[in-house]
């Protein structure tokens, strides 16, 4: 890539043009051939300004989130509640931000009327446009979901990979082998079918190492890089698991060209990408993960951005479904401890899974304290932890070989680096959206997410 000031040079006064470029007819929105929707799931206001003021600190980097999507192009808050509660879960919050309505928490666009609206990427492709979904949790999950498919449940995980092979997606990509392959295939699939093979059979490549995306030649993709999520990027291993901007620059390579005679090559398309992962670091409190996965969720939006250079009828969107971890940077939350957390090394999540196992082996208390000792100066240099902390870990870990101690490690985090949470669940925060390109000047104001879908099915129907 670039150096990305020249990149930001050329993507302002790219951008500048593309917003310019008005209208087709007075009242009427330009009307965008691609549309990119890049979704940090869980993230709001809070979460994007600390993207760009640790990016800039940090990494001496501009976010082209803030500084190019939503501070060149258009800016739009939205209000987030389901059909059946105040605060949303994922499932119903990007089920309204597809079909346009309001459903039940846990329901994937299925209204509690029991109707199944089209979903975006339904009515994307009876419009004749391609479409791809990516995402860094299972494929499966509640996001890419509900907008594409239907389900009573978000859990009804095999249901919804049936309903893929139905809607056959040029793209596919993400985390969730499992309930791609049956029991006997090491999957978890109750019935007998291998939806690998399945996909393979109608002409997908597959790919399920990142030098294996690398080698995609074809236009339609099948991708699966994990069991369930895609790692942290703070702990993903680059040969393991791809960035998800390395899914979003392959997807886009994939969808605007097409091997198919019966479309015409550069079919326009509409590609839904997500990083979940900036959800997970907020139910579990962990600063250190979302600062590198709203940094990765940027290099994507850049790639996304680089496409639009050289393609200027493409509508690119910035958005997340909600606010989660009600996050509470405070004043002491300053550059120095900025640098104390970017040395972290590893997650909560990895954290977690090396102390269990430890607590697993029988270890006594002398012994898990001293494990502890070293696990923290290995991972997580120069954080201490109050000796209360410590000794509760330590105590309540004996108890029980279930108990979680991400807890008491965010509070001495938060205590150390002014880097607070208000929960370990969702909020009522205004999500924003931000978008660029032709159709961008519908998305402003402050309104409901189920306007979201209303304005992109606006541009994909021409009405």
């Amino acid at each position: 890539m670039r150096g990305f000031k020249h990149l930001l040079c050329t993507l302002i006064l790219t951008s500048l043009a593309v917003v310019s470029q008005g209208t087709f007819a007075q009242g009427i929105p330009s009307k965008p051939k691609n549309i990119i929707i890049l979704f940090a799931d869980g993230t709001a206001g809070t979460q994007f300004e600390f993207g760009r003021y640790s990016s800039q600190t940090l990494r001496n980097q501009s976010f082209a989130v803030t500084d190019i999507v939503m501070g060149k192009g258009q800016l739009q808050l939205m209000r987030t509640e389901s059909a059946n509660a105040l605060i949303t879960d994922s499932a119903a919050a990007a089920s309204a931000m597809s079909t346009g309505y309001k459903v039940n928490n846990g329901a994937i666009s299925i209204t509690p009327d029991g109707s199944r609206p089209k979903t975006l990427l339904e009515v994307a492709k009876a419009k004749g446009m391609r479409i791809g979904l990516i995402s860094t949790a299972p494929i499966y999950d509640a996001s890419p979901a509900a907008f594409s498919v239907h389900a009573k449940n978000r859990r009804d995980y095999e249901i919804i990979v049936n309903q893929y092979v139905d809607l056959s997606p040029d793209v596919l990509m993400g985390g969730g082998q499992n309930y791609f392959l049956p029991k006997a295939n090491g999957g978890k699939r109750e019935d007998s079918k291998n939806i690998v093979e399945v996909f393979k059979e109608k002409g997908y490549q597959y790919a399920s190492t990142p030098d294996q995306l690398e080698g995609i030649s074809s236009s339609k993709i099948l991708g699966l890089f994990s069991a369930e999520d895609i790692d942290f990027e703070i702990d993903r291993d680059p040969k393991e698991m791809p960035s998800l901007a390395q899914m979003v620059s392959t997807s886009l390579r994939a969808l605007s060209t097409t091997h198919n005679t019966k479309q015409k090559s550069g079919a326009s398309f509409i590609l839904f990408a997500e990083n979940e992962n900036t959800d997970s670091a907020g139910h579990q409190n962990d600063v250190a993960a979302l600062m590198r996965d709203l940094w990765a969720f940027d290099d994507a939006v850049k790639v996304a951005l680089e496409f639009q250079i050289k393609n200027p009828d493409t509508l690119i969107i910035v958005t997340g479904d909600h606010e989660t971890g009600g996050f509470s940077p405070t004043y002491s939350a300053n550059p120095p401890q900025l640098k104390q957390i970017e040395a972290f090394k590893i997650s909560f999540g990895k954290f977690s899974e090396k102390f269990k196992s430890k607590v697993k082996e029988g270890a006594s208390e002398k012994e898990l304290d001293r494990f502890l000792t070293e696990l923290l100066k290995e991972n997580y240099l120069g954080l201490e932890l109050d000796e209360d902390l410590r000794k509760k870990m330590i105590s309540q870990s004996q108890l029980s070989p279930n108990f979680n101690p991400l807890p008491f490690l965010a509070q001495a985090i938060a205590k150390q680096t002014g880097f607070y949470w208000g929960t370990s669940g969702h909020t009522s925060e205004p999500i924003i959206v931000g978008a660029i390109g032709p159709g961008a000047e519908l998305f402003k104001g402050y309104g409901d997410n189920t306007d979201f879908a209303r304005k992109l099915k606006q541009l994909i129907q021409g009405k």
